[in-house]
């Protein structure tokens, strides 16, 4: 009875073993690189000049809380920075000069300081923007799919779980000039956890029970997938821009401006 209890025992680890798993790799902290979503813009006719543009907020507007099970939690679903990575993603395109203002505030209180201790008014204007972006994070549906697999047999189980979830992004551009809605998108990514579970639960006699269980979980980080569903929304912007012809690339005759 013994060999066949740990026969099964190293059994149910040998499959566990043969499941792909993470590593425990502890490394420093990385400069993020450009995805492939801007780097495929890049390689695209650019701009003859750069349209300067400012975003004040693209803030999350679901009100949506991290699902956790039977707690409560305060931690919302989705970033809360997501004016910093657009801005960042505009940067990236390489169509787009993004103007500081959602820390206006801070940058008119430095250039206060800096003419009274310069006693002078030699600071040049700030540039004004040919363009406003706004919109913000306007959905996250959990649990759109859910489902699994699993088989049990004198004991020894192993089972595999999944479920997606969806962000939603929505991004307009507006004419400083007129005011005028020029443009607006709306992109979705799906959000993919997955749970693969294995174990053994036996008695192997009256009063001994032997119970083993293992496995692991795969969860696709929510930032990120915010972040490209507004890589995705700003590389739409531009095609949209450029059929209507807002703006032309520079390989065209001219440079057309918003409005």
């Amino acid at each position: 009875m013994r060999i066949i209890v740990i026969l099964t025992v190293l059994s149910a680890l040998a499959g566990c073993s043969l499941v792909p798993k993470p590593e425990l790799n502890i490394t420093p902290a990385a400069v993020d690189s450009v995805s492939s979503t801007m780097l495929t813009l890049r390689k695209q006719a650019q701009p003859r000049q750069q349209i300067p543009v400012s975003v004040y907020a693209f803030r999350d507007q679901t009100g949506q809380y991290k699902p956790q099970a039977n707690v409560s939690s305060f931690s919302t679903a989705v970033t809360q920075g997501a004016t910093s990575m657009l801005t960042q993603i505009l940067l990236d395109s390489g169509w787009f000069t993004p103007l500081e203002r959602e820390g206006l505030q801070n940058l008119l209180t430095e250039r206060k300081i800096y003419g009274s201790n310069k006693k002078l008014t030699d600071l040049p204007p700030l540039k004004e923007a040919r363009l406003v972006l706004e919109g913000g994070i306007i959905g996250y549906e959990t649990n759109l799919t859910t489902g699994g697999i699993g088989a049990e047999y004198f004991g020894l189980g192993l089972s595999e779980l999944y479920r997606e979830d969806q962000v939603t992004v929505y991004l307009r551009a507006i004419d400083v000039h007129s005011g005028q809605v020029l443009l607006s998108v709306s992109t979705t990514k799906k959000v993919f956890s997955q749970e693969l579970r294995a174990g053994l639960f036996r008695y192997v006699s009256l009063n001994r029970l032997v119970e083993i269980e293992g496995g692991y979980s795969t969860n696709e980080p929510v930032q990120f997938c915010v972040k490209q569903a507004m890589e995705t929304a700003v590389v739409e912007l531009i095609n949209l821009g450029l059929e209507r012809g807002f703006w032309r690339a520079d390989d065209q005759a001219s440079l057309a401006t918003a409005g």
